[in-house]
């Protein structure tokens, strides 16, 4: 994609551009485009029908069993190094809860952000590696609605990604450890009955955290034929400001880094909560998803797309 000024034109190979538009469609398929241009059904089923979702949520559902064996593995060894570490680690075995507040701890700090920059960042640079963006943008199809539909599809799967998460969590956690629940380092405990509404609460929090990442990897997609660029870019992006964030030199300005609260969601999970953090947490993080979508708009909406 590249800056010009003017209206896209060319053409480009009729069978991959019609799979674009409805896989598996067949001669009259333009016909049925130019009525219902671009759905958001076959959005879905085109992104979730791809081998990288497959892989994302794989992995996803992997880790908590890998967790598993290796705790099992790990009670051979000796156990008393370690200090707090080990002291989270050991609770994870203690039952369905401290097992899933563990894997989304150990998920939230890099999976869970990749997969954001994965969903919202792969999907527009992904048409033109395909050459289907131009063709899509030479029917009857709005750019905005082509970004609004590959936006609505790349947050949803992020969304799907935080709820499922836990969920296996809790399952895997308590056919390994049992269905006790929730106790913390310093022993004290939440029943289920108050830990599920705070656990969702917290993976919701979690969630629009993420939002500005997946701001970021969309914004950088419409910036970039390479899909790996924009994910790539935006994974970068993150790194750089949590180091940025370990700076006390950068107070109080790097409070307002999207990541800067990115822990808060913990408060959630406490018997007596603080809830002021997690409300400036998620008021950056509409601030900076909110800028970087618009961006993203603007910038798309002033290319020529020449791939």
């Amino acid at each position: 994609m590249t800056e010009r000024s003017g209206h896209t034109s060319g053409h480009t190979p009729g069978e991959a551009l019609l799979d674009a538009i409805e896989p598996g469609a067949g001669p009259s398929a333009e016909t049925s485009f130019v009525r219902d241009p671009l759905s958001w059904r076959s959005e879905l089923r085109r992104q979730w029908g791809r081998r990288r979702t497959t892989w994302a949520f794989g992995l996803l559902l992997a880790l908590p069993l890998v967790l598993v064996a290796s705790f099992a593995f790990g009670q051979r060894s000796n156990n008393n190094r370690g200090g707090t570490t080990t002291r989270i680690f050991d609770l994870a075995q203690s039952g369905a809860a401290n097992f899933s507040l563990v894997l989304v701890f150990l998920a939230s700090e890099l999976l869970l952000v990749l997969l954001a920059a994965l969903f919202c960042g792969d999907a527009v640079p992904s048409e033109a590696s395909w050459s289907s963006l131009r063709y899509l943008l030479i029917a009857p199809v709005q750019r905005a609605r082509l970004l609004t539909s590959k936006l609505v599809i790349g947050v949803a799967s992020t969304l799907a990604a935080t709820i499922v998460l836990p969920a296996w969590g809790l399952f895997v956690g308590g056919i390994a450890y049992g269905w006790d629940p929730l106790t913390n380092p310093i022993g004290e405990n939440l029943e289920w009955a108050q830990f599920l509404p705070r656990l969702a609460l917290a993976m919701g929090y979690i969630f629009v955290t993420l939002l500005p990442i997946g701001a970021i990897a969309f914004w950088l997609g419409t910036r970039s034929d390479a899909p790996l660029a924009a994910v790539g870019g935006a994974v970068l992006v993150s790194i750089l400001l949590n180091i940025l964030d370990q700076l006390d030199a950068l107070d109080p300005y790097r409070n307002a880094f999207p990541g800067h609260y990115s822990r808060e969601w913990q408060d959630a999970l406490a018997v007596s909560p603080d809830w002021n953090d997690m409300a400036h947490g998620v008021l950056w993080s509409l601030v900076w998803a909110v800028a970087f979508t618009m961006l993203a708009y603007r910038r798309f909406r002033r290319t020529d797309i020449l791939s």
